[in-house]
């Protein structure tokens, strides 16, 4: 299938305020709770549902929300180990199956939680995206995952990026083993419950950005907050002058 290079993604606006904002206006009726209205079911592993988007925003694609899990006010970083486990490999395996597909230029999975992140469910859960015409990682390079050791096994690595993305702190999970995709799970929930927990007392919110990289899963774990104005407008980013003290304190807590 031939495809056209594009960079951007058109976002439908009147779509777009339909949404419910459970995570801005708390007395919203959470959508992903009435599980009995839920339509348009790709894949089950009960509690984890995958679906389609009842509103989707962005043009040429296919969005997808993966339902972590059928309690509203649970979050990630302190799931159970085995759901954990679960979680990871029902949404690896279901984002593998788009890739695999033929169907999309590229897949992206990512995670929002607070409201901070971008996201407008509380609910705890994910998006899988086919892009028929964009490349993600047409904007995404090596040296962005590269950093200081936390932890490792073989076959996998947690570390803190020297050049991140975006900027300031950002937490990278490697996997070269796919052997090893439950201790990627620990890893990323490692990071999460850092960040939520112990980072900073003004971090309420954190994404999860999956990537397909030289024949690895890379995970970058990042912090939400007001973004910079130096990268929102020259797209420069900054790496904070403490890394080395974050390395120590998640070291200290978790290993």
């Amino acid at each position: 299938m031939a495809y056209s290079t594009e960079t951007h993604l058109q976002f439908m606006m009147k779509i777009g305020q339909q949404k419910p904002e459970s995570i801005i206006n708390r007395e919203t009726v959470c959508p992903f709770c009435d599980r009995e209205s839920l339509t348009d079911i790709l894949a089950e592993d009960a509690p984890m549902l995958l679906l389609k988007n009842k509103y989707p925003v962005l043009q040429d694609t296919l969005q997808t929300v993966l339902i972590e899990t059928d309690e509203c006010l649970s979050e990630l970083s302190t799931y159970k180990r085995e759901h954990l486990h679960r979680l990871m490999r029902f949404a690896v395996r279901e984002w593998e199956r788009l890739e695999e597909s033929g169907d999309y230029r590229s897949v992206v999975m990512f995670k929002s939680h607070g409201p901070h992140s971008g996201g407008t469910i509380r609910h705890p859960h994910m998006q899988i995206v086919g892009l028929k015409k964009v490349d993600y990682l047409e904007h995404v390079s090596q040296d962005q995952f590269e950093g200081i050791r936390i932890a490792a096994e073989p076959g996998v690595e947690l570390n803190i990026s020297t050049k991140p993305k975006v900027g300031f702190y950002e937490l990278n999970v490697l996997l070269s083993d796919r052997e090893q995709i439950d201790t990627m799970s620990d890893y990323i929930q490692t990071a999460a419950h850092y960040l939520m927990h112990h980072f900073h007392k003004s971090c309420t919110s954190y994404n999860l950005f999956f990537y397909r990289l030289n024949g690895q899963i890379a995970v970058k774990i990042m912090p939400r907050f007001v973004a910079s104005p130096i990268f929102i407008g020259f797209a420069i980013p900054q790496v904070a002058d403490r890394i080395d003290d974050v390395v120590d304190e998640i070291k200290r807590l978790y290993f």
